[in-house]
């Protein structure tokens, strides 16, 4: 998949791949060629990442190639044990949740699971959860707070999903049963927004001590294309309201709607999940260090401190 933005790059990467598998298939030292090709490629590549819009930073954190939830965990995460069912309905595949470790530290991951191809994509709705998604998401958090296990979230969906028979099993209640459950939680909780954090879909999960977003993701109460819909009565005017907005990870770290954007490899997350991948560790197991020096009661009412914060609002008389 290639945005408009990022076809100037083709000819170049086929140059690179023709140069590098002839070097290869035929035992020769091209490799002063194959290093001159590279850094052509990234002078392109960081011209045009200079002249990105804030439109085609939403394209990136809908890439199809970005790395989703099970593409992070493969590469931080050991020994995961993936947990099926809401103990209610039925197993939903836009939410995977289960155990395992970062660094040797047993945790609860959890998360939307997006795919790389329209096959993978309907496997898993895009990520976007149905109510037992979020029941699902639920169970395995609390399990979590019973055990003192540390929660990390992983946030990538445009929403909940808002069909009718979503509705009819209760989608916006069992949003709000997990933003209290959250709200009560005594052990750290980490959210990660790694590319699209839309609406009550990424708030459902959401509500943590502490939440990271990367550079090219957002987090908004829902599309732009939705919000030009109905704004401008024209989803085709997207790209003029993101700036309105304010969805970037640079306006919501202003804003303190976040509490660190995490950078990413040149060109975006997908173009090296290693380094993405690496990045996000980090910044998990750095502030879970800190999180885990508060007691259950500390760590609840700093929960509590970081949303009553957020919003400006000013006090009258009567």
């Amino acid at each position: 998949m290639r945005y408009d933005f990022e076809r100037p790059l083709k000819e170049l990467e086929d140059q690179l791949e023709r140069i590098t598998l002839y070097a290869r298939n035929n035992d020769i030292n091209m490799e002063a060629e194959i290093a001159s090709l590279r850094e052509k490629l990234a002078d392109r590549l960081r011209e045009i990442c200079a002249g990105l819009t804030s439109y085609q930073r939403i394209q990136l954190a809908r890439h199809l190639d970005r790395p989703n939830m099970m593409d992070y965990l493969e590469r931080i995460a050991e020994d995961f044990v993936e947990l099926h069912g809401d103990r209610a309905f039925r197993d939903d595949h836009a939410i995977t949740a289960g155990l395992g470790k970062i660094d040797g530290l047993p945790v609860a991951l959890l998360g939307h699971q997006k795919g790389h191809d329209t096959k993978e994509n309907l496997e898993c709705n895009f990520g976007m959860a149905h109510p037992e998604g979020f029941r699902k998401a639920r169970r395995v958090m609390e399990l979590a707070d019973r055990f003192g296990l540390p929660i990390i979230t992983f946030i990538d969906a445009a929403g909940a999903y808002p069909g009718d028979q979503a509705e009819e099993r209760g989608q916006a209640l069992v949003i709000a049963e997990n933003l209290q459950a959250m709200a009560a939680m005594k052990v750290p909780i980490i959210a990660c927004v790694t590319g699209e954090g839309g609406s009550g879909g990424a708030l459902a999960i959401g509500v943590a001590n502490r939440v990271l977003i990367f550079e090219n993701a957002y987090y908004a109460v829902c599309t732009p294309e939705a919000c030009a819909s109905i704004i401008l009565k024209d989803g085709s005017k997207a790209p003029e309201m993101v700036d309105n907005m304010r969805i970037l990870a640079r306006d919501l770290l202003e804003m303190g709607l976040v509490d660190e954007v995490m950078p990413e490899p040149l060109g975006g997350a997908h173009r090296d999940p290693d380094a993405a991948a690496a990045t996000l560790k980090e910044a998990v197991l750095r502030h879970l260090r800190e999180l885990l020096a508060l007691s259950p009661e500390e760590l609840r009412e700093d929960r509590h401190r970081r949303f009553r914060r957020m919003g400006v609002f000013q006090e009258t008389g009567r």
